[in-house]
């Protein structure tokens, strides 16, 4: 049976996660939950409510880190986001849980006979979440919802990259949880390796599939069960019909979202072979009209870091120098790239050819490359070729040559006509498949992530089915076998026939 929670956040309890260690962390949140017990409804709801209250209270603080975290990075983009963004998630949580975690009757009729069947959806107890740093709330807030929604405890180490966001959440947060419920880990208990060490419950991460590996590594060492949110390098493809106008805006405006730094950001595109030229042109025309300036704009996001400047700067110039093509917007008055404010003019490449770094790597960052195509299995191909996206894009009618490509490839997601809109919707789960990822969340999906399905079967049957398969065997029991295998014989001939039929 739930009940509540003995504590919340008390007056003198107000106690800072760096006070601890990391172990020290999990054991208190691991004795927590298991004094507590499963907490009731209305304990999960206050969680979340104070979760949201976090973020919300704490708005304008937030915004200023992450601009100072990026370089430059437009409040309206971090509100949307990182704080805004989250309350869709988190409200559908609050809102959905008490029927969710509400144990179910699988088997009414069965239950008559004497065979009782329910599922419990339980919580796992301490989970970990690591977040990346592009939008380093969003991606660690949002898990910590569902994690809360589903019973659990959370330890939360929000990017060490965004130093000074996560300084802000750490700051702030013993105001709104105590360390038994919510801890948040920073550079100061140590790096993600630690972490990912850690013999959590559940380990939730998202980050790239490089670093991914080594956590579900470290995880798998402690058999502690992951959930991986990667990366992907995203093909998008304009179909033969589609407007073109539309599609040059739309993947123009897409690909430059906090400059180009999200994992659902289209990496490249196929255009049909006679509207290359007529797309790339108003490509580069919807980014000039969009980015009057570069250099001094306050909304066009910074590049993270330096690192992160050099690697995109090089995967360019190596495309150039292998024989690649590139058009850039660069305003009257700038001198870019600019090392000094990271920033990178909207850059679009053709020529692209194997052998390119850029072909291998996720540019995460403001480049577009396009590649023309003749027929439609040319681009099914090269998307195969390259591994599993987290989504892919489509720019055109829900039609049959969109069915061909939803058969024939393999994604996390596909969006058509415009991006992301799965991460909006309630019910449909967010998460990779492959080299871009495992497992899922959002919405009851999250929910489940966090919870395990526990079978609780009650007999009162008068024949016992430990008696059955246990010696000694009778011709009553040859009986029953010959009989079972007979009727299972007969279903199998009437399946064959059925399915011929079709």
């Amino acid at each position: 049976m739930t009940k509540p929670a003995e504590v919340g956040v008390r007056t003198g309890d107000k106690i800072s996660s760096e006070t601890h260690t990391m172990e020290e962390l999990l054991e208190i949140q691991r004795a927590a939950f298991l004094r507590d017990g499963i907490p009731d409804a209305k304990t999960r709801i206050d969680r979340i409510n104070r979760l949201q209250a976090l973020l919300l209270d704490n708005a304008d603080e937030i915004c200023d880190a992450l601009n100072e975290d990026f370089g430059t990075r437009p409040r309206e983009l971090s509100i949307a986001t990182d704080i805004a963004g989250c309350m869709i998630d988190l409200t559908h949580q609050r809102r959905s849980l008490t029927k969710w975690m509400a144990e179910t009757n699988v088997a009414k009729l069965q239950g008559l006979l004497g065979y009782k069947q329910r599922l419990r959806h339980d919580p796992l107890g301490v989970v970990g979440i690591m977040g990346p740093w592009n939008f380093p709330l969003q991606l660690t807030v949002v898990p910590a919802g569902s994690a809360f929604a589903a019973g659990n405890r959370v330890l939360m180490r929000p990017s060490s990259v965004t130093a000074r966001t996560t300084e802000v959440i750490a700051k702030h947060a013993p105001d709104y949880f105590s360390i038994e419920e919510l801890a948040v880990i920073t550079s100061k208990h140590g790096g993600g390796s630690d972490f990912a060490k850690l013999k959590v419950d559940h380990m939730f991460f998202t980050g790239s599939p490089e670093v991914g590996a080594s956590v579900a590594v470290e995880a798998g060492k402690n058999l502690v069960p992951v959930t991986l949110e990667l990366g992907g390098k995203n093909p998008a493809i304009v179909d033969v019909g589609a407007d073109i106008d539309k599609a040059a805006n739309f993947l123009a405006d897409a690909r430059m979202i906090n400059g180009g730094q999200v994992c659902l950001c289209p990496d490249y595109v196929f255009v049909p072979e006679d509207k290359v030229g007529e797309f790339t042109d108003k490509v580069v025309q919807r980014w000039t009209t969009n980015f009057p300036t570069v250099v001094g704009n306050t909304e066009y996001t910074s590049t993270i870091n330096e690192k992160n400047f050099n690697r995109i700067v090089g995967l360019i110039d190596d495309a150039v120098e292998l024989g690649a093509t590139k058009r850039q917007v660069i305003p009257a008055g700038d001198a870019l790239p600019d090392a000094a404010a990271r920033k990178i003019p909207p850059t679009l490449l053709t020529g692209v050819k194997a052998g390119m770094k850029i072909e291998e790597d996720e540019v995460f960052g403001p480049v577009l490359t396009v590649y023309p195509y003749r027929e439609l299995g040319e681009a099914i191909d090269k998307i195969n070729a390259a591994g599993h996206p987290l989504t892919l894009y489509w720019v055109g009618d829900d039609n049959a040559n969109l069915a061909r490509v939803a058969d024939h490839t393999r994604s996390g997601s596909i969006s058509g006509n415009d991006f992301a809109l799965h991460l909006l919707s309630h019910g449909l789960p967010f998460g990779g498949v492959g080299r871009s990822g495992m497992g899922n969340y959002h919405g009851r999906f999250g929910f489940e992530t966090f919870s395990h399905a526990r079978a609780v079967t009650v007999s009162t049957m008068p024949i016992k089915f430990a008696e059955l398969v246990s010696s000694p065997f009778t011709d009553r029991d040859r009986k029953l076998t010959e009989r079972q295998m007979a009727m299972f014989r007969r279903f199998l001939r009437g399946s064959v026939r059925k399915n011929a039929k079709r």
